[in-house]
């Protein structure tokens, strides 16, 4: 497929429902409204073998082609410098901490990158930071994962987590939320750190989204006995 005919395509299956929910969260003309569904479903397994393409799509700005970017791109083959630029360009959260962070994090600058963009000013790539270490626990053997330096950034968070940007704040409760489920040595650290900041308070807008509470999320994970157990991927 040319980069008209994926632009074309996507305007077919974009909703006006779709584009009304994604509005509210944060997203921004020009876009089509395309469920990630349909996306998954009717686009990815056509672009993968075009990955020229699929870095076009990033670049259009359009959060429809962003994201299909993002299910389609192979992030072994992503570069730093690219991945910088995409971080640059997510202007929303959708896209930085779903997007760009799945994509770092399966990158061979996974951890690297997550340090630098944790540092930012930018809060979507201060978000961008948190996600990619996040999904990286998810995904990581336990033996590749710094706990010394996962133990500092949970007292980081602790200390500092209710006065962080909007959406830092939702990002950093679901560090606590990803170092307990993935990361066995620090399961207990986390359920301590969960208890201590409590509920946390994000401005969603006008959606019906919910910031989960750590504790809750923990002891669910917990009660299937699923905690420590890795993803295949983090990619979604």
């Amino acid at each position: 497929m040319t980069y008209e005919e994926v632009m074309g395509k996507l305007e077919r299956f974009g909703t006006d429902q779709t584009k009304k929910t994604f509005l509210r969260h944060g997203a921004k003309e020009p876009f089509f409204g395309v469920k990630v569904g349909d996306l998954k479903k009717h686009f990815v397994k056509d672009l993968k073998k075009d990955q020229q393409l699929v870095y076009d799509l990033y670049a259009s700005g359009n959060s429809d082609a962003m994201y299909l970017a993002g299910l389609t791109v192979k992030p072994k083959e992503m570069t730093k410098e690219r991945l910088n630029e995409w971080v640059r360009g997510a202007y929303w959260y959708m896209i930085s901490e779903y997007t760009v962070a799945q994509v770092a994090a399966e990158s061979l600058f996974a951890i690297e990158l997550a340090r630098e963009w944790m540092r930012a000013d930018e809060e979507m790539i201060v978000v961008a930071g948190w996600s990619t270490y996040s999904n990286y626990l998810s995904i990581a053997p336990d033996e590749q994962i710094d706990g010394e330096e996962v133990e500092q950034l949970l007292a980081q968070v602790m200390e500092t987590i209710h006065e962080e940007q909007n959406r830092v704040r939702y990002v950093m409760n679901n560090f606590v939320i990803c170092v307990g489920a993935y990361y066995a040595p620090l399961t207990e650290r986390a359920k301590e750190v969960a208890v201590a900041i409590g509920k946390v308070h994000v401005d969603v807008g006008n959606t019906a989204c919910k910031v989960p509470v750590a504790t809750d999320y923990i002891k669910k994970i917990e009660d299937r006995h699923a905690i420590g157990k890795k993803r295949k991927t983090c990619i979604c």
